[in-house]
């Protein structure tokens, strides 16, 4: 008997406490998200290829018919799992705005600017490349910047990066996301069901007014989650977008209780999951020819060019202007190399790209050109903030 204590002790140093020190590892989540991608790739191109494929869309009917919901295993991951990813999105919005670095007009003016430009610039470069085409719809696609990936990418250079320069990059990154959330909801929807959304409007007046006499519950918050997903997944529009508005239904004093809760599920689970069933990407012989349309070239130039471009111009605007703040002990080159890096869009990317598109062909080669686009953006932002940092003392 002596020995189990003796095996639960080495279990938990040399199995258990690796795992759990890799989990808060900030660059944690971006090395899975990776790790997933090339997993799926090396699937779906070799004598894998055709299972992987049919498990990605494996039938998957619930209720008979009685319900209408998610069919296949790809809708159920990003019609259904993916609303708990935009809860946990949702929460660090609501945080940034109430208490955070959004939360004064003075604090949020230079990452509101710089998230505008690195939305703005890289859809008139997309638009630019494909007005008239038949990919002109996928403007929103080189919007986006992954939170999780810029910041673990962001934290290769540890403390040669001033804490300052991070928060301006989380902050931008999450008005991108919320950027991206609003695009998602007006035009990339289907057509509206004024009865599902009447219904889901009801659910959150329920929610709020509870919320108002201290009387919602957990358990009632993720019911009424449940129930306002279904209503706004049947009304036309994204049914994630239930996610953000369940977690500004949210109190204020739970917040931190609810994003530690869902962030390792999350980031760990869900995240990884939809890497697999989404980056399931055939290659194609021509590859050079895929990656020389005027879709790849538009995503490719947007997130690449477009984010940093956008996000500098606006940023230097604002700050010549007086309307914000340059961050502490930064400058407008390490400004720049931030840029490059919000230009790893990927989750946020892949997910437009899925609503943007119905021809596989059509989001494959997005897709290659967001993973491409993603590795540029990360040599490139890693370059520019190693020289813009140079002879900065590592604590």
């Amino acid at each position: 008997m002596a020995a189990i204590p003796r095996i639960r002790h080495i279990l938990r140093n040399q199995f258990l406490s690796p795992i759990q020190e890799f989990i808060k590892d900030s660059r944690a989540v971006g090395i899975i998200l990776l790790a997933c991608t090339l997993l799926s790739i090396i699937l779906t191109n070799t004598h894998w290829s055709e299972a992987y494929l049919q498990l990605v869309e494996r039938e998957i009917h619930i209720g008979d018919g009685l319900l209408h919901l998610p069919h296949t295993l790809l809708h159920w991951i990003n019609d259904g799992l993916m609303a708990f990813f935009f809860f946990l999105v949702g929460m660090e919005i609501k945080r940034e705005l109430v208490i955070g670095e959004l939360s004064s007009i003075k604090k949020a003016s230079l990452p509101v600017a710089a998230a505008l430009g690195g939305m703005i610039v890289p859809a008139l470069i997309f638009t630019a490349f494909n007005k008239g085409t038949p990919f002109h719809s996928g403007w929103g696609i080189p919007m986006a910047t992954d939170i999780a990936f810029s910041l673990g990418v962001a934290s290769l250079l540890g403390s040669r990066i001033p804490v300052s320069l991070k928060i301006f990059l989380m902050a931008l990154a999450i008005i991108d996301d919320l950027g991206a959330i609003l695009v998602i909801a007006l035009f990339y929807g289907g057509s509206v069901s004024w009865f599902y959304l009447l219904a889901g409007a009801i659910i959150v007046a329920i929610l709020a007014a509870l919320n108002k006499f201290n009387l919602n519950r957990w358990w009632v918050t993720m019911i009424g989650g449940l129930v306002l997903w279904y209503c706004i997944y049947n009304s036309g529009i994204h049914a994630t977008i239930a996610g953000v508005v369940t977690a500004f239904l949210v109190p204020l004093d739970r917040l931190s209780n609810y994003e530690h809760k869902f962030h390792d599920p999350v980031n760990f689970i869900i995240l990884p999951l939809f890497a697999l069933a989404n980056t399931a990407i055939i290659i194609p012989g021509n590859l050079l020819e895929s990656l020389t349309s005027t879709l790849s070239w538009g995503v490719l130039a947007g997130l690449v060019i477009g984010k940093p471009l956008g996000i500098t111009l606006f940023s230097w605007a604002t700050i010549k202007m007086g309307w914000g703040e340059q961050p502490a002990g930064t400058t407008l080159f390490q400004l720049l190399g931030i840029g490059a890096l919000a230009g790893i869009g990927f989750t946020m990317s892949i997910f437009i790209t899925m609503l943007a598109f119905s021809d596989a062909e059509q989001q494959n080669i997005s897709k290659l050109a967001i993973l491409l686009g993603a590795v540029i953006s990360i040599i490139a932002g890693l370059l520019l903030l190693q020289v813009s940092t140079r002879g900065v003392k590592v604590e």
